[in-house]
């Protein structure tokens, strides 16, 4: 039910929202595009950001102990992978933990390096239910071990979850840091929460081959039903492969797989963990994929092809497995004011509530240090060109509602999000020890912009070359469709989509807005005032 108006004129719109999203749920533009005509009597006065505390704190160090493992139902979140299963909604995750002290974890009896399991029925607050397994797979561990000179397989990456049939499948990789003798292994179960049987390898690399078998996600063909698994990581780029739908292993045993997406100086510049999923509204693939070191300029990019198993293609046509770097980019190191700011914001899950609802979960570091690892929910949207773009804020269950152009006069704090222009010296596509705090001109920083209610703007915006200047012109709001046009002379930024969420900096409810630039940008924005 909306709450922003009060009375009954905002049970009458709540009760409007329901039914037109039950109506729409399943047509491709999220649900706030919607006809607004039926809205019109809804608006009873001029929306003003509302007070709205947080449902959690950024800093866990109080609850960081071994013995608080039942506590972290948002913290120590890393390589998130998500599916709503059943009444629940499960979140499988790395086995990264701050300030992990394996002798402690020992005395107190709390396992270690076994994938994260959470759950949740609303996507806000997440129940740690443990440990998927009791063990490191032995089969797993012999062979990093034996291929990496005994070194590597302490714990357990990047797990992928998939229903199929009457069974749950888990996929997990085991590795050696820094090198291609890696491990993608199946368990299976009859319950999302396990216990889970272990069904072996699906793909195995080491220093011989081009890829590194890590970080799986699964993709079934919604035309033909067939399986393809995407993986890799900086060794030699993404691949995909074919895999059995009853065995959920590749069809032909030894297969790696065909190239999918690579970086020119793949050694340095990191490119990993490919997220794909299908939209049956837009009838695309849509291939996520994680630049940069993972505890610092970490972004997040997105590509697309009307086939599963690719090619793929990004923002401006061009072909992802060439080496040229592609956009847009999504996410990226963030600071809005009132808060010490993001870093190592990607390696993404993502997935649909069932009812044309997306959302995109990834890691966030919390800054200076950058060691706190919480986990960022954000509803995900699709622009009129079908792109998928994110929320600039944490989801916190805001109830969608619709706004007037009037509601959108006021102060903004706007972002816009941009690749990395700082050179840092990187090993293996990570950076070095002792440099795991951002440098100044590695932040995407906000600026306060003005709309008007004469349908002039103004105020200070970060130019295509990542300046701050002054920028003035018009604005202009598409009701029916929900979409903030900007027209600053000599740039138009157009299609920002307009809905309800929460400002974590803040604490308020307030409007957002998401969007790309002509150049693939992400452009996000949050009313203050």
């Amino acid at each position: 039910m909306s709450t922003f108006n009060g009375g009954n004129g905002a049970y009458f719109c709540g009760m409007i929202d329901k039914l037109i999203i039950n109506v729409m749920k399943n047509l491709f533009l999220p649900v706030f595009l919607l006809a607004g005509s039926l809205f019109a009597s809804c608006t009873t006065a001029v929306f003003k950001p509302a007070p709205s505390a947080n449902p959690w704190d950024d800093n866990y160090l109080s609850v960081a102990k071994m013995e608080d493992y039942r506590q972290w139902g948002t913290y120590n979140v890393h390589d998130p992978s998500c599916r709503k299963l059943g009444d629940y909604y499960y979140m499988y995750s790395t086995d990264a933990i701050f300030g992990e002290n394996r002798r402690e974890a020992q005395e107190k009896g709390v396992p270690l390096g076994y994938i994260q399991m959470r759950r949740s029925k609303d996507l806000v607050h997440w129940e740690f239910l443990g440990w998927a397994f009791p063990e490191i797979p032995r089969e797993a561990v012999e062979w990093v071990q034996t291929h990496a000179g005994g070194q590597g397989a302490t714990n357990i990456w990047a797990p992928y979850i998939i229903p199929y049939k009457d069974k749950y499948r888990l996929y997990y990789c085991v590795s050696a840091f820094g090198r291609k003798t890696s491990y993608i292994g199946l368990a299976e179960s009859a319950s999302p929460e396990g216990p889970w049987t272990q069904v072996g390898f699906v793909v195995r690399t080491d220093y011989s081959t081009a890829m590194n078998a890590i970080d799986p996600s699964v993709i079934v063909d919604d035309a033909t039903g067939k399986w393809w698994m995407h993986y890799g990581s900086f060794f030699g780029g993404l691949y995909c492969v074919e895999l059995n739908p009853e065995t959920g292993l590749t069809v032909n045993e030894g297969d790696l797989g065909h190239l999918t997406a690579r970086r020119a100086h793949y050694r340095k510049d990191n490119l990993e963990a490919p997220e794909i999923i299908y939209h049956p509204g837009l009838k695309q693939y849509y291939l996520f994929t994680s630049y940069d070191p993972l505890m610092t300029t970490y972004n997040l990019r997105v590509s697309r092809s009307e086939a599963a198993e690719g090619p793929f293609t990004d923002y401006f046509g061009k072909a992802v497995k060439d080496t040229t770097n592609n956009f847009p980019i999504l996410t990226a190191p963030y600071r809005f004011e009132n808060h010490p700011g993001w870093a190592g914001t990607a390696h993404c899950g993502v997935f649909s509530d069932g009812e044309g609802n997306y959302y995109l979960a990834h890691q966030g570091r919390l800054s200076p240090q950058n060691q706190l690892m919480v986990l960022h929910l954000r509803q995900l949207f699709f622009t009129p060109e079908g792109w998928p773009v994110v929320s600039p804020e944490r989801y916190a269950g805001t109830p969608s509602r619709r706004f007037t152009e009037a509601d959108l006069a006021g102060e903004w704090e706007i972002i816009r999000v941009q690749e990395p222009r700082y050179e840092r010296q990187l090993e293996a596509g990570q950076i070095l020890w002792g440099e795991g705090e951002l440098k100044e001109e590695e932040w995407n920083l906000s600026s306060r912009f003005h709309l008007l209610k004469d349908g002039t703007c103004n105020g200070e915006m970060v130019d295509v070359e990542g300046k701050f200047v002054l920028a003035s012109g018009k604005w202009s709001f598409l009701t029916e469709n929900h979409l903030l046009m900007l027209d600053l002379g000599t740039e138009k930024i157009e299609n920002l989509i307009i809905f309800a969420g929460h400002d974590w900096e803040n604490e308020t409810e307030t409007i957002l807005f998401t969007g790309l630039d002509s150049r693939g940008r992400s452009v996000w924005g949050k009313r203050i005032k």
